[in-house]
């Protein structure tokens, strides 16, 4: 993990950690994807059967889990975790209520009017990684918002261990959620099947959920015939924070981010050296007993990052260069500095609102935008799973009282049908 004072320093260190899902390797996995992409669509379960022996490691027959197994699971969970989940999606549902867009008409003095309508669309598909951690909570933040919209039909896919199992409480919050398409199959080769279809899973409409770089270039590449939610990379994390910061608490937050994957990037802005210096070695004295330690050490080694500002005001801007996915604010005024804060995913603020609220059950998406894209996008909400038309009705009136405006500009554009559309209205 480097520590860095200088703001120049900082500033291509934030850069490089930004870009680090940018490799060599990406036009090899974009051509090996294609690959997958293409068998699928042509060979459907048949290819889908294939890549999971190939990369899963086991035959998925049935590819769909029973709603059987599924209710199992929720049986099986500890009650003490269940309250939990329950109280999570309650959380999440409330927030998520207060995101549905609105429909709304305005009327013209003419008896014109134009209207904007909002509707669900009927199939969704929703992907839930397995691999090095299992995510009930991805379950929780996937489905709900697709509830609100309104959508009726919604799969979720998901890939399962060894023996072919999907994670007990990853289908106990399935059944939670109410959901009984479930299917154990992941990677490039799941997101093709919702995206084309296959005799055993529906093609949808809208693809959302995180994954793996072989997710994330599928995902980028059925664009186009099949909506999706983003295109998420590895979860990254930047806390300000002042001397009145608690180092141990910080270090803790770090980590946080760094057990997801080696990819993950942690990072610290503070204006207090005392404080950079005990993080460095909390950070490393906590490490040493963690069940994930290979993980959090790849990740802290490689994108890990302290910086010392002069100022506040520096460490702001540094953090909205960045636009991280998740930013913390320790500081004495948090509220302060987040009116000048322009570009994040989440914000947490003050030392009772670590990012692992928000992960959980705090209500807003935890599905954020990663690696800079926060400077132009937000959360997965409830209108990835809506679409929006537009709705125009003019009378004889209205449209005569506006037809000259309408024809000056069509052929100021050259477009004279355009025109001539308006006036053949009125040539008797």
């Amino acid at each position: 993990m480097k520590i860095i004072d200088n703001k120049q320093e900082a500033i291509q260190e934030l850069k490089r950690i930004s870009q680090r899902t940018s490799s060599d390797n990406n036009n090899t996995i974009t051509s090996v994807v294609e690959d997958i992409l293409q068998e699928v669509k042509i060979y459907g379960d048949k290819a889908i059967e294939k890549y999971t022996k190939k990369f899963d490691g086991f035959n998925p027959k049935p590819i769909q889990v029973s709603a059987k197994d599924i209710k199992r699971a929720w049986d099986e969970t500890d009650s003490n975790l269940k309250k939990s989940l329950e109280i999570a999606y309650q959380r999440i549902y409330k927030f998520h209520e207060q995101e549905i867009p609105r429909s709304f008409t305005i009327r013209g003095e003419y008896g014109d009017s134009v209207q904007r309508r909002w509707l669900p669309v009927q199939r969704a598909g929703l992907y839930i990684p397995g691999g090095r951690a299992a995510y009930p909570s991805t379950v929780l933040m996937n489905v709900i918002p697709a509830k609100v919209a309104g959508v009726k039909d919604i799969s979720m896919v998901s890939p399962g261990n060894a023996e072919g199992r999907i994670n007990t409480t990853v289908l106990a919050a399935a059944h939670l959620s109410g959901i009984d398409k479930v299917y154990r199959i992941g990677g490039a080769q799941a997101i093709g099947a919702l995206a084309f279809g296959t005799n055993q899973i529906d093609k949808v409409d809208v693809i959302s959920g995180p994954g793996n770089i072989y997710v994330t270039t599928a995902k980028k590449l059925i664009y186009g015939s099949t909506g999706i939610d983003s295109l998420a990379g590895p979860s990254e994390i930047l806390i300000i924070a002042d001397n009145t910061a608690n180092s141990s608490q910080i270090a803790s937050d770090l980590l946080a981010q760094a057990e997801h994957d080696p990819l993950a990037s942690s990072i610290l802005l503070t204006t207090s050296n005392e404080l950079a210096k005990k993080v460095f070695e909390e950070v490393y004295k906590k490490i040493n007993n963690h069940p994930r330690k290979e993980i959090c050490i790849q990740s802290i080694k490689n994108w890990g990052l302290i910086a010392i500002c002069k100022k506040l005001e520096s460490c702001i801007d540094l953090s909205n260069q960045f636009a991280p996915e998740h930013l913390e604010i320790i500081t004495i005024d948090p509220q302060k500095i987040l009116e000048n804060i322009e570009n994040a995913g989440a914000i947490f603020l003050g030392k009772w609102t670590p990012e692992a609220v928000g992960d959980y059950l705090a209500g807003p998406n935890h599905t954020l935008p990663t690696c800079g894209n926060a400077r132009f996008s937000g959360s997965l909400g409830v209108e990835t799973f809506m679409k929006n038309s537009s709705i125009i009705e003019f009378n004889e009136k209205s449209l005569k009282i506006n037809s000259l405006d309408i024809i000056n500009l069509a052929n100021s554009e050259g477009l004279h049908s355009h025109a001539n559309s308006v006036k053949i209205r009125f040539k008797d």
